[in-house]
């Protein structure tokens, strides 16, 4: 199954996308593959972990199929290889290349030192890297501090608040000012969204987040520290290698972040005007730059690291396959979803788009915040972006020039809403799975809602009436 999920998704993706489908000619069942894988992801990791562990891949090729094989039947074949190409080099190539080569970039790179988790140390980490994550991604960033965040903190006896908050900016928040930070917003440069219209459109937005969260957690961790009477010695159980002052290893990791970025920043200013076209799809030259760079810095990343670095970062393929198939299967069942949408009010997905524009068919950018934000907090972010970026039209330089304050609130909530909940964006599940593997014990599902109801929702609240009104 591993090895034919590539083939797979090349050949049978594209159909899903219905092309040459009006969104008007479908019916709400066309959406439930689309709803089934999701729900999956949601669901099935709390109530059937071993099983969703070990056939997740099954469980998303099962969901495409159940999409496919009816489409194929129902509406022909006769587009579905042209549709295939234009899936598969227009958006899962472009983004599965960025996604694994920021994360064998940030794997390459390991912090090491004896550090102390005093409230000063652990708000300067989390700030660190939630500036680090619009920069080299909230993946790249979480991976990257998570586990000296953790070393720091092993003496404490009140440390799991500290992972909450991790994820809440490193994971979530801190990727709001460009699209390499997180995937939604790499979805809408993809789709036409100017690389730096988020750092013009976002900033007061995350700026808010950013210094309401790092205050919040100040204080919470404080008190805990000297309430707890938290006691900090050297940590006895470190490695020679973690011992002595902080220090970088496979620091040629950095010069290719740099590069990574370059090749982003090519790809959506250098606009050569040489355009291939491969089975009917259009594919631009400076695209195609990108994403071969793009594999070749993971190369040489993994060539030039050293074993030390990576094994410090316990490093291994598993995250990213897990990604590549699930978001596989996230994008062929989301074609029909799409379709539908962009059918406005004469598709079946009418009353939604009358939920979040007012009487006049006007948006209501509150409406688009907290629609977008409730449902990337229980699916995922990256397809929920997608979902309203085309409920509002779809059309990116609309969207940046009138409809600007429309796209900053669906962007904000895929982004900030995400935290939610462990299940909104992938590096949240992840960092859990860290702190558990080092023995912390971290709030259940629910519990950890409770901190996001208690210290975000308040908070996205405020941003409603300041920003979104």
């Amino acid at each position: 199954m591993k090895r034919l999920w590539p083939l797979v998704f090349l050949f049978v993706c594209g159909l899903a996308r219905a092309a040459d489908v009006s969104g008007a000619e479908l019916h709400l069942l066309w959406g439930v593959p689309f709803a089934g894988i999701l729900l999956s992801i949601a669901i099935a990791p709390l109530v059937v972990p071993k099983l969703w562990h070990d056939h997740y891949g099954k469980i998303a090729a099962a969901w495409a199929l159940a999409l496919l094989v009816p489409f194929g039947i129902v509406f022909g074949s006769d587009a579905a290889i042209a549709s295939v190409n234009h899936a598969a080099l227009a958006e899962y190539i472009p983004f599965i290349a960025l996604i694994a080569a920021l994360y064998v970039v940030a794997g390459g790179i390991c912090i090491r030192g004896n550090l102390h988790g005093t409230p000063k140390l652990n708000t300067g980490l989390i700030a660190l890297g939630t500036a680090l994550a619009s920069i080299m991604g909230t993946t790249g960033a979480a991976m990257l501090l998570i586990r000296p965040l953790l070393r720091a903190n092993e003496a404490r006896r009140h440390r799991a608040h500290v992972v909450v908050f991790f994820i809440f900016l490193v994971a979530n928040a801190g990727g709001a000012l460009t699209p390499l930070g997180d995937p939604p917003l790499f979805l809408g440069f993809l789709q036409g969204v100017d690389f730096f219209w988020t750092t013009q459109h976002l900033w007061r937005q995350t700026l808010t987040m950013w210094v309401l969260l790092l205050a919040i957690f100040f204080v919470i961790d404080s008190y805990l520290y000297h309430t707890g009477k938290e006691e900090l010695p050297n940590i006895t159980d470190a490695t020679p290698d973690d011992a002595g002052p902080v220090r970088f290893e496979g620091n040629v990791n950095f010069v290719l972040l740099a590069g990574i970025l370059g090749l982003v920043l090519i790809s959506g200013l250098w606009k050569p005007g040489i355009v291939f076209y491969v089975m009917g799809t259009e594919v631009l030259l400076q695209n195609v730059v990108r994403d071969i760079g793009l594999v070749v810095i993971a190369l040489l990343s993994l060539w030039l690291t050293p074993g030390g670095a990576r094994a410090g970062n316990e490093f291994n393929w598993e995250p990213i396959l897990e990604v590549a198939k699930l978001f596989a299967g996230i994008f062929i069942t989301i074609g029909p979803v799409i379709a539908m949408l962009k059918a406005g009010v004469d598709g079946p997905f009418a009353g939604i788009v009358h939920l979040v524009n007012d009487s006049a068919g006007q948006p209501n950018n509150a409406m688009y915040f907290w629609a977008t934000g409730l449902l990337s907090s229980f699916l995922d972010n990256a397809p929920t972006y997608l979902v309203f970026f085309n409920t509002a039209g779809g059309d990116a330089r609309m969207l940046m020039s009138e409809g600007a304050s429309t796209l900053a609130a669906i962007s904000a909530a895929a982004v900030f809403m995400g935290a939610n909940t462990y299940i909104g964006n992938a590096p949240n599940l992840m960092v859990k799975a860290i702190a558990e593997s080092r023995g912390l014990q971290m709030p259940s599902f629910f519990g950890y809602m409770l901190w996001s109801v208690c210290i975000l929702v308040p908070i996205f609240v405020l941003m409603t009436f300041v920003f979104f009104r």
